[in-house]
């Protein structure tokens, strides 16, 4: 069978959407999975709706990539979004055709330079990973191309100065906090690095919108069913190594400055794509709902069970316990419209029922010390302070952190903490070694003392936790509740 180009897509009888001449709006450092799922996907979606007529280049980011076989099938692949929306399983496929090719820089560098030099170049998006922002010394101007992704834009937006052209909105993706402000940084440390021209620097930092932005969509990538693969290709006349598969939901919230929303195709093709001032509350309920659904009920279902997120969400007992520390306990203490708080958390159990997606609760439990304080903590401290009183479901959640990590402890190996499932089998709890080693002395403890010494570690939380009124008493009851009926019984205590 052929692989995707546009003449066998043709043949194939596809009757979708396609693009197949379009000017380059678009420079992408990043041609991996994520962003084809994400952010071309919103492209593709603006060229449909509202005319964009906007193709990327992508720009593959390291010396391993997919330039060859992106540009054997011209830019095209194949898109699955699948999940649950609204209770209703979705699976929607899509043939992306806003990739006009991709370059590897690494011996085509100069037309990474032609191509934003170019006068129809709009937008900047990247993607080089948690890692891919930093200003590395060994990066030079004369390089081809520079070594850091910071230096590789610096230098292609001089190239872009001296042909004279405007500035460019520039999106960045990498999962770091103000993560456009850092990129705006590090180029900044190279024009001085570089001894570059004092009006460059006034042309980046004035004429080009460095943007923060949040990314929220879960995507697994390829299909890894070898059976599944072959149907597909045979259902769609096509053979796509490049076939990609996202979750349904997504989201990206972008900081700008006033009028950058109508700057970008977005809004008029009603994606789910929005421009704010701060993006801060946004990661915060991110962070709060979704990160902290997961981590404030995964460890008690797992001791219960359970293996798989989407299960949890077929236990009645499960799922409104961590629909209450929602919608209860979290909702209330986030700075945003309360509606869009509300349909957020919706969406968030529609994302853990993906019918598609067999998301391991072990898997979530890696590193549950450093995910509470982050995740959970300054929920749980917020609704004391806002309510004066312990919120139920997130007191629980910490009580069932102290049960994961002491349920009848075997021994300390080189993977982790062997522990025993009540009545089941041996897991193993993957945490910072000293996190680990705590628990491992403390494995004979009574409840009062385990939760005593846990409380008062401060390198764990930062703070004494025996501090906060009552939050002791309640855990040390909680913890003998889980370890003589159970996490079900803890957690339906909450619903009580």
């Amino acid at each position: 069978m052929e692989k995707l180009n546009y003449k066998v897509l043709k043949e194939s009888g596809y009757d979708g959407y396609v693009l197949e001449n379009g000017t380059e709006k678009v420079l992408q450092f990043g041609e991996g999975n994520f962003l084809r799922a994400f952010v071309d996907d919103f492209i593709d979606l603006a060229n449909e709706r509202v005319g964009y007529n906007g193709k990327v280049v992508l720009v593959q980011p390291i010396a391993q990539g997919l330039t060859e076989l992106i540009n054997q099938q011209e830019g095209l692949y194949t898109l699955y979004l699948r999940g649950s929306e609204n209770g209703r399983k979705v699976d929607d496929k899509r043939v992306i055709s806003c990739v006009s090719r991709c370059v590897n820089p690494y011996g085509e560098w100069d037309k990474v330079l032609e191509a934003i030099r170019s006068p129809e170049m709009e937008i900047v998006v990247s993607n080089t990973t948690e890692a891919g922002i930093v200003h590395d010394d060994e990066s030079r101007f004369d390089q081809t191309p520079p070594v850091s992704f910071p230096a590789k834009l610096t230098r292609a937006l001089y190239e872009r100065w001296q042909a004279g052209q405007q500035g460019l909105v520039i999106l960045s993706c990498e999962l770091i906090d103000n993560n456009g402000k850092e990129l705006l940084r590090c180029v900044n440390q190279y024009i001085e690095d570089w001894k570059l021209d004092g009006e460059f620097r006034r042309w980046v930092n004035e004429e080009n919108v460095f943007c923060s932005t949040l990314v929220d969509r879960i995507v697994p990538g390829r299909i890894r069913d070898a059976e599944e693969v072959k149907r597909l290709a045979e259902q769609n006349g096509y053979d796509d190594p490049l076939t990609d598969v996202g979750e349904v939901f997504g989201i990206w919230v972008i900081e700008g400055p006033d009028g950058l929303e109508d700057r970008l195709p977005f809004k008029k093709a009603g994606v789910p794509v929005i421009v704010v001032p701060d993006v801060t509350p946004y990661k915060k309920r991110k962070v709060r709902i979704l990160n902290g659904a997961h981590t404030g009920f995964v460890l008690g279902a797992y001791l219960a069970g359970f293996d798989i997120v989407r299960d949890c969400m077929h236990n009645d007992t499960v799922r409104e316990y961590m629909n209450k520390m929602l919608y209860e306990e979290v909702i209330p203490t986030l700075p945003l419209d309360r509606k869009d708080l509300e349909n957020f958390a919706s969406a968030v159990q529609d994302r853990f029922n993906n019918p598609f997606v067999n998301h391991e609760l072990m898997s979530i439990s890696l590193n549950s010390t450093s995910k509470w304080r982050a995740r959970n903590m300054p929920t749980f401290l917020d609704y004391v302070k806002e309510k004066n009183e312990l919120p139920k479901c997130l007191t629980t959640s910490f009580a069932a952190y102290a049960a994961f990590y002491s349920s009848d402890i075997r021994e300390l190996n080189e993977k982790g903490l062997v522990c025993r499932r009540p009545k089941g089998n041996e897991y193993t709890v993957s945490d910072d070694r000293w996190v680990l080693e705590f628990f491992l002395a403390h494995r004979n403890d009574s409840p009062e003392d385990l939760i005593h010494a846990v409380m008062t570690n401060t390198e764990m939380w930062g703070q004494d936790l025996t501090e906060v009124p009552g939050f002791e008493a309640a855990a040390v009851r909680i913890l003998k509740r889980i370890r003589e009926d159970g996490a079900l019984a803890a957690y339906a205590d909450c619903l009580a």
